[in-house]
């Protein structure tokens, strides 16, 4: 049988695609799940125990959970085995509560509007290809004092007191405005240490190594506490504006350092290709320096935002009701005592799907600014 099969000039050959079982799902399947022998035990072992935990885990959430009820006690009546699955009727009739904490119902809108401009703000920094991405930026920056306004209120809107905030819109409020203020400080204070002026440079050591050496919660009682004794008599500084300069001040120290072992990480020659090319420091920091220090940074600064996110619920302590401490409070009411399983999977299921998500885009920015290839 003649061979039919076709001939190609040297450098002519078209290209093929790749086998199936290579790309796609099934080649994700082979090289993450069924690589070696030990994956292909790990796998099996893997599938059986969410076999087992997934479904019932599922009923008792899902399918036999109760939606509707006034009482604990209701909730249970209405099971076939008293706390047989879940009561959500609890978390359904406080979500407001949750998310808007002690907020005035009829001001309530503010907290929509700052969440849906919050949303705005977050597109152009997160995506460089959108149309107007420069004037997105600068939204973005003006994004925490006008979502301040409309939250604190005067200048036209009925001022609320900070003591009345709480639930999830709390928890954004402090991590939204600690990871934009920390950032920038950040980058500054990294910029300080490894400055050759001796006094800027001490300066930003001394700050760094005291705020990493004391724990976020010590500078909370700081905060709440003792920093009226150093203020005038009569002196009056909200709460929740100490707590949130306290937690941008301590984040800020962590970030620093993760950029100076970016700065660090840059090669001797990039320095000296900079001060080549006739650059001034600012310009060679701003266009050549910095933007491969943040990119070799990238996991570090998102494990701390991450961190700071989470860190939030730390308010508990000096008496502000973020998620866990609405969750706490309202596990005290005698008539939905014993449902604390609903509540805190409630809680961390919120604050897992936020960190997921910064995790997710770390990953996807990495990615795409990985030139190493």
């Amino acid at each position: 049988m003649a061979d039919t099969a076709p001939t190609y000039e040297v450098g002519q050959h078209p290209d093929m695609p790749p086998p199936r079982s290579e790309v796609g799902v099934l080649g994700w399947i082979k090289h993450n799940l069924f690589s070696s022998p030990l994956n292909v035990v790990m796998t099996v072992l893997a599938i059986g125990f969410l076999w087992v935990l997934i479904p019932p885990l599922f009923e008792w959430i899902v399918l036999d959970a109760i939606w509707t009820a006034d009482s604990r006690k209701e909730c249970w009546d209405k099971m076939e085995v008293p706390e047989g699955a879940a009561c959500w009727a609890f978390i359904k009739g406080r979500f407001q509560l949750f998310v808007y904490g002690f907020y005035p119902h009829a001001s309530r809108w503010r907290v929509n509007l700052s969440f849906v401009l919050l949303v705005m703000a977050i597109v152009p920094v997160l995506y460089d290809n959108m149309p107007g991405r420069k004037y997105g930026l600068w939204y973005a920056m003006a994004f925490p004092f006008i979502a301040g306004w409309l939250l604190v209120g005067g200048f036209g809107l009925t001022p609320v007191d900070t003591d009345q905030f709480g639930g999830i819109m709390l928890t954004f409020v402090i991590g939204v405005t600690g990871i934009s203020f920390s950032l920038p400080i950040g980058i500054l204070l990294a910029l300080g240490r490894r400055s050759k002026m001796p006094v800027l440079r001490i300066l930003c050591v001394m700050f760094i190594e005291f705020i990493r050496g004391v724990p976020l919660i010590a500078l909370l009682f700081i905060a709440s506490t003792m920093l009226n004794f150093f203020l005038p008599p009569g002196t009056g500084f909200d709460l929740l504006i100490r707590v949130l300069i306290m937690v941008t001040l301590f984040a800020s120290a962590y970030i620093a350092e993760v950029v100076r072992g970016g700065l660090q990480a840059i090669p001797r020659g990039q320095h000296e290709a900079a001060d080549a090319l006739g650059l001034t420091f600012t310009k060679a920091q701003a266009l050549i320096i910095l933007p491969q220090a943040l990119k070799i940074s990238i996991p570090g600064i998102v494990n701390t935002f991450i961190g700071l996110f989470k860190d939030t619920t730390l308010v508990l302590i000096i008496g502000m009701l973020d998620p866990l401490g609405i969750g706490r409070a309202s596990l005290a009411d005698a008539v939905w005592a014993g449902l604390a399983r609903e509540v805190y999977l409630f809680i961390a299921l919120f604050f897992f799907i936020c960190c997921f998500s910064m995790s997710r885009y770390s990953l996807y920015l990495e990615r795409k600014l990985h030139t190493g290839h």
